[in-house]
């Protein structure tokens, strides 16, 4: 399909906020990806914060504007480009860097049905990332972590092996012997892919980000206010959502760090971005959630970080 050129398309006297959606490739029993089921729709989209309505499709290269229930003082559309991510380590560490570039970088949709987009030259102002969990609730997460990576990818890959010195790897494991409660679920979720076993009772290489994100901490917290976006969820009537701190050190919590770190690196800041960065699990279908509900859930948080809350993103 030919690209097209969301940046060439009739603007309003200000400059758009440009939203890139992503989620996942195929894996384990899903031929396609829940999370991408849910974040395909809203491919070469457009949304408005000022009157209304709800956003349509870009038909042949030529979009039309509706707009939604958020008032503002002046209207700005929400372009929304979407982006497929295979669910490999690999995939994340050579896709992720460059979304954050300027102008972004964007690898040839994965997906034969949608165009590709060219990206506006000056980034993206929000990247969301959407990746499935098992049954239950929206979980908005809210911070990424370094190391923990023992899950085998969809290839059948590990993380990489992260050399560190005696003192931070101890630093690093003090308190993290046994997995969390959301490892253990991811664990329990993906039992094909092998865990790897520590060979004779040693302790099995650290994982996740070594070379190029020394400097980077640990944790790196989203600074997008999750409670106050959840608790306008919930109002919105989207009940079934909560916070996490969890994001379940597989390939959902490794390009939630990834991103986090990306886009630190490309604002110059260690503590702050120019890039908002955000993550949501998804259930599997109808666990409880329809795709239809959890595509409603992505727009609403959208809508709401870019119109409703100001301050979570650039305002020129």
């Amino acid at each position: 399909m030919p690209v097209v050129d969301v940046n060439g398309l009739p603007a309003s006297e200000v400059r758009p906020y440009h939203v890139l959606i992503t989620g996942f490739g195929p894996f384990s029993r899903y031929t396609v990806n829940p999370s991408w089921l849910a974040v395909k729709p809203l491919h070469n989209t457009i949304l408005n914060i000022d009157s209304p309505a709800e956003q349509i499709t870009v038909d042949d290269q030529i979009p039309m504007v509706e707009a939604n229930g958020f008032a503002q003082d002046v209207a700005r559309d929400i372009y929304l480009t979407t982006l497929q991510v295979p669910v490999t380590y690999e995939g994340v560490l050579a896709i992720v860097p460059g979304l954050h570039a300027r102008p972004p970088v964007l690898p040839p949709s994965a997906d034969p049905d949608l165009p590709d987009i060219m990206p506006p030259p000056d980034g993206f102002d929000l990247i969301f990332h959407v990746g499935v969990a098992g049954r239950g609730p929206l979980r908005m997460e809210r911070v990424g972590h370094k190391f923990g990576y023992n899950m085998k990818d969809a290839t059948g890959c590990l993380a990489p092996v992260v050399r560190v010195t005696r003192e931070e790897n101890a630093s690093s494991n003090r308190g993290q012997s046994e997995p969390s409660e959301m490892e253990r679920m991811e664990r329990a979720r993906l039992i094909e892919y092998n865990i790897q076993a520590p060979v004779d009772g040693t302790e099995p290489p650290k994982r996740g980000f070594g070379k190029g994100y020394e400097l980077f901490p640990e944790e790196i917290f989203t600074e997008i206010d999750v409670e106050k976006l959840v608790h306008h969820l919930k109002k919105s009537g989207i009940e079934q959502i909560y916070s996490s701190l969890d994001a379940g050190h597989y390939l959902c919590d490794f390009i939630y760090y990834c991103s986090l770190a990306e886009s630190k690196r490309a604002s110059g800041k260690v503590d702050k971005s120019t890039t908002k960065v955000l993550f949501l699990h998804c259930p599997p279908v109808d666990q409880p959630l329809s795709t239809e509900e959890v595509t409603e859930a992505i727009k609403q948080s959208v809508i709401w970080l870019c119109g409703a809350s100001k301050s979570m993103l650039p305002s020129t």
